[in-house]
């Protein structure tokens, strides 16, 4: 059976990236909202659903839906 929906944008991490996404979640004053952010992109980077980060992260699917893409175009910024 063929998926349905909007295809998703393809998501790979270089290490750098990682790393810089895991610090500034490790980081105290980073406000929780980025942190949430930057929890989102390796987990969908792994190749979880968004309905399953987004669980596992207490988020919507609609907040993670729009993360990777807009990683995808921006990168680190």
């Amino acid at each position: 059976m063929a998926r349905t929906g909007r295809p998703k944008a393809e998501l790979v991490l270089t290490d750098e990236e990682r790393a810089a996404l895991e610090g500034w979640v490790r980081r105290r004053s980073t406000p929780q909202a980025w942190a949430l952010r930057c929890r989102i992109i390796p987990a969908c980077a792994s190749g979880a659903s968004n309905k399953g980060v987004a669980a596992q992260l207490g988020a919507t699917p609609h907040a993670v839906g729009r993360r990777p893409k807009r990683f995808v175009e921006h990168r680190i910024a």
